[in-house]
């Protein structure tokens, strides 16, 4: 085997590797020495600014594989048969800490997941658990602000966490499921993934149907107290990116059953609470969980830089027979999520290899900008309409139209109901055994006991009353307790 030869960018060869060129022994470095002005210009800017949230994240190969026919609800190419199988890309991730953050904290789990269908990449962006915070993207920069590090004094502080819920009542519910058992996963192998948000089904025949995705782990659910994590992180910070990479390594494939709930769109308008409500579940004894296949990761990235922090998802990656909802948070994230990839990564980071389609061929006018790679053929034009047999539209809608009445303007979330912030908290907190009960009281009381201010405390103790009387009674005894130690 020729040995390999060590070159410059521009494919030069490199004679010395080990030492600059000087002016002399032991003078000073010659600035005409282009192989180290160019390797140390490139380590000045081999970082790319890292994701606001989701930044620290892990990342895998795998397929879908149909096991349920769906196309009652759905014309999706990728969903049309079972057996059919799909490539993908799936990127789990903690949300309010930096890159350089550890894996085994209290916060929610991205779940992002691309598709690589023959129609075209399809990008399902979701989280480890089925609600969030709030329920406008109006209020998101704010949230995040309220839980990433303090301007001033550059961490996390309780008082700024809990005084942005004391003004977001319907953050209850969720908060209940982040400070609950299933707030600190064992491992990504060991949590469900959710699509959160409402999505929309278009059949063969314009049929419309709201969906909810589920993706059930087949490991078993495992989480971890606050005292194990903390063990853990002291031992591995990276402990779920080193599970998921040994995991696959050994051939030990893991996978989720992906399962849709299904409401006719007809039903959506007089349901008993917003079906477009992010803080809400659909209670699955008015739409049952419906099989549709299973999710396998089988390649772990050869680089993760290139496949993992490249990786780019916007929940406005459609494909034939699936659209958005009103759900005003979906609306946000369909140009926030694509906008920060074209910050981060440029115009063109859907030429990348792990975001470019695989399984059909991106065809369109776009072209130039930094890092431009598919620019067309000499003969190609750059407009359209045109006639030189360039590519043109198909008049075929993805989805089916949604309906919009009423007048422009800043609207409160329309009232069902039972619209409010608390009831599905209350029964979150009524399902779980004493034992869940105990340890959920005590990771809401350690963080609400640091807030200094009691108005702010005040407030958040009344969420958690309107949620369920009970409930209320034990985070406020709790919280008691612990700042008169």
């Amino acid at each position: 085997m020729s040995k390999r030869v060590l070159t410059t960018e521009s494919g030069a060869p490199v004679a010395d590797n080990q030492n600059s060129a000087t002016a002399g022994v032991g003078g000073p470095i010659l600035l005409q020495d282009q192989h180290l002005l160019e390797k140390l210009a490139r380590f000045n800017r081999e970082r790319i600014p890292e994701r606001v949230v989701h930044a620290r994240g892990s990342g895998a190969y795998g397929y879908f594989e149909v096991t349920d026919d769906v196309t009652g609800f759905t014309k999706a190419d990728f969903l049309s048969q079972v057996g059919k199988r799909t490539e993908t890309f799936i990127r789990f991730s903690t949300v309010a800490d930096s890159l350089g953050g550890a894996d085994a904290v209290r916060d929610p789990r991205g779940f992002a997941l691309k598709f690589y269908t023959e129609e075209g990449n399809y990008d399902l962006v979701g989280n480890n658990t089925p609600v969030f915070f709030i329920k406008d993207p109006i209020k998101f920069p704010d949230f995040i602000h309220s839980q990433k590090r303090d301007p001033f004094t550059g961490k996390q502080e309780p008082d700024n966490v809990w005084d942005f819920w004391a003004h977001a009542p319907e953050a209850t519910h969720q908060i209940t499921w982040l400070m609950g058992d299933r707030g600190i996963p064992a491992s990504y192998r060991h949590m469900n993934g959710y699509g959160s948000h409402t999505y929309q089904w278009t059949n063969a025949q314009g049929e419309a149907f709201f969906v909810k995705y589920h993706f059930k782990t087949n490991q078993g659910i495992r989480s971890l107290s606050s005292d194990q994590a903390a063990e853990l992180v002291g031992k591995d910070a990276n402990s779920h990116q080193t599970d998921l990479l040994q995991a696959i390594e050994r051939g030990v494939n893991p996978s989720w059953t992906l399962y849709v709930q299904v409401m006719p769109a007809a039903e959506a308008a007089d349901y008993r609470f917003n079906p477009f409500d992010l803080t809400k579940v659909w209670p699955h004894s008015d739409y049952p969980l419906q099989r549709v296949g299973r999710l396998v990761l089988d390649r772990n990235p050869d680089n993760v830089f290139a496949e993992v922090e490249q990786a780019a998802f916007s929940p406005n990656n459609f494909v034939p027979g699936i659209g958005p909802s009103p759900d005003k948070m979906l609306q946000g994230r369909l140009f926030a999520y694509a906008d920060a990839h074209r910050y981060r990564l440029g115009v063109n980071h859907t030429q990348l290899a792990v975001n470019a389609p695989k399984a059909t061929e991106a065809d369109n006018y776009g072209r130039d900008g930094l890092m431009a790679t598919r620019n067309g053929r000499r003969s190609d034009k750059n407009y359209e309409p045109n006639s030189y047999a360039g590519p043109s539209q198909t008049d075929a809608a993805l989805s089916a139209p949604l309906a919009i009445a009423g007048w422009t303007g800043t609207h409160a979330a329309p009232s069902h109901v039972k619209d409010d912030d608390f009831f599905q908290a209350g029964e979150l907190y009524r399902l779980m055994s004493d034992d869940e009960k105990s340890r959920l009281i005590a990771n809401i009381a350690g963080g609400l006991s640091q807030v200094s201010r009691d108005d702010v405390i005040e407030k958040n103790l009344a969420h958690f009353h309107a949620a369920d009387a009970e409930y209320g009674k034990r985070v406020e005894e709790a919280v008691r307790a612990l700042r008169e130690d």
